[in-house]
C-alpha cells in the first residue's frame, strides 16, 4: 500500500512538472509572437549605424506595395545610405504598381546615386523599375524589354449558351461593366478599351524615351512588345552595361565617387510583415512542432495558395511565355 501511495504521489508530481513546463513553453511562445507583432515593421532593416550602400530587391510580380515604397522612402531619407543598388528579378505586374515603384526610385535618385542590377528577368514593369535608376547593369542572358501594356479577359458566352446558362444584367449605360466575360464585346467597348491600353502604352514609351539615350521615335521602334537578351538590350541602348553587382559597384565608385570601403547592406521588409498576430502565432506554432512554416501561413493566409497572376487586376505591364506574345 505504501509503495502504491508513493507511486501515485510521484505520478502526480511528474504530471505537475510536465504541466508546468508545457504552460511555460506556451507562455514563452505567446510572448515571443506578441513581441513580433508589436515590433516595428521597419526593424528588419533599421540596423546599420554606419555609412553603407543599400541593396533593395524587387522580385516577383509588381503590385501596389506600400511596405516596399516605405522601404524605399526610408533608404531615401537615411543619412547612412550613400547609394542604392536596386536588384530586379521581375516579369512586371500592374501598371499602377510599376508607376508607383518608378516614382519612388526616382525620388531616391534625385538625392543619391541609384544603380539597377537586372537578374534573370526584368521585363515590362520590371524594366520600368530598371529605367528609374541612373545606370542599368544586366546579365548577358537577362530577359528584358517587353515594352508594352496588355488587358485580358475571358469571353465565355458561347460556353454558357451550350450549358444552358444565360446572364442577365441591368446597367446604367452601355459601356458599364465592359468588357465582360459573359457577352461578346461590342465594337464601342473594344474601341474605348483599346484607347485605354494605347494611353498607358504611350506613357510607357514616353517614359523609356525620357530615361534612355534616344528619342521617342526610336523608343517606339523598340517598344513592339518583344523581349531582348541583355546583350541585345545593350546594343539597343536599353541597358548600360553587362555584368552584375561588381560592375554596379565599379560604376558607383568611379563615376559617382562613392567610397570603395562602404559595405553593401540588404534592406528588406521583415519576413512576416504581411501577417497579422494570429498568423504569426500559427507560423510559430508550426515551427515549434517541427512543421514547415508555410503550413502555418497557409492556414491563416489563403492567398498564399493562390497563383499571383490570378490576383492581378486592371492594366498590366507583364511578360510571361504563356501569355500572349510580347506583353
Amino acid at each position: 500500500m505504501t509503495l502504491d501511495a508513493d507511486a501515485i504521489v510521484e505520478k502526480r508530481r511528474l504530471r505537475r512538472r510536465v504541466s508546468f513546463w508545457r504552460l511555460l513553453s506556451i507562455i514563452v511562445i505567446i510572448l515571443g509572437v506578441f513581441a513580433i507583432g508589436l515590433a516595428d515593421e521597419d526593424a528588419g532593416f533599421k540596423f546599420s549605424t554606419s555609412d553603407h550602400i543599400a541593396r533593395i530587391s524587387v522580385e516577383g510580380l509588381i503590385v501596389d506595395d506600400r511596405k516596399k515604397i516605405k522601404l524605399l522612402n526610408e533608404a531615401r531619407d537615411s543619412t547612412k545610405v550613400k547609394a542604392v543598388i536596386v536588384w530586379i528579378n521581375s516579369p512586371g505586374g500592374t501598371t499602377t504598381g510599376s508607376e508607383t515603384l518608378f516614382e519612388a526610385i526616382r525620388e531616391i535618385a534625385a538625392i543619391k546615386p541609384v544603380v539597377t542590377v537586372l537578374g534573370t528577368v526584368a521585363a515590362s514593369g520590371g524594366y520600368i523599375a530598371a529605367i528609374a535608376g541612373d545606370h542599368i547593369v544586366a546579365r548577358g542572358n537577362t530577359i528584358t524589354g517587353s515594352i508594352g501594356v496588355i488587358f485580358q479577359w475571358a469571353e465565355v458566352a458561347a460556353l454558357l449558351e451550350k450549358v444552358g446558362v444565360k446572364m442577365e444584367e441591368i446597367k446604367s449605360s452601355p459601356l458599364k461593366g465592359t468588357p465582360s466575360p459573359f457577352v461578346p464585346i461590342s465594337e464601342e467597348a473594344r474601341r474605348v478599351t483599346t484607347e485605354m491600353v494605347a494611353d498607358s502604352y504611350s506613357w510607357f514609351v514616353d517614359l523609356v524615351a525620357s530615361r534612355r539615350p534616344f528619342d521617342a521615335v526610336r523608343a517606339r521602334q523598340l517598344a513592339d512588345g518583344r523581349v531582348y537578351t541583355g546583350r541585345q538590350a545593350l546594343e539597343a541602348r536599353l541597358v548600360d552595361a553587362i555584368g552584375g553587382e561588381k560592375q554596379a559597384l565599379k560604376w558607383l565608385t568611379t563615376v559617382k565617387k562613392i567610397d570603395k570601403e562602404l559595405k553593401v547592406v540588404d534592406w528588406a521588409k521583415p519576413a512576416y510583415s504581411d501577417f497579422n498576430l494570429s498568423s504569426k502565432l500559427m507560423i510559430y506554432a508550426a515551427s515549434a512542432f517541427g512543421l514547415p512554416e508555410v503550413l502555418g501561413s497557409a492556414f491563416m493566409n489563403e492567398k498564399s495558395l493562390t497563383p499571383e497572376r490570378l490576383r492581378l487586376d486592371g492594366l498590366v505591364a507583364l511578360w510571361h511565355p504563356s501569355l500572349t506574345s510580347g506583353n
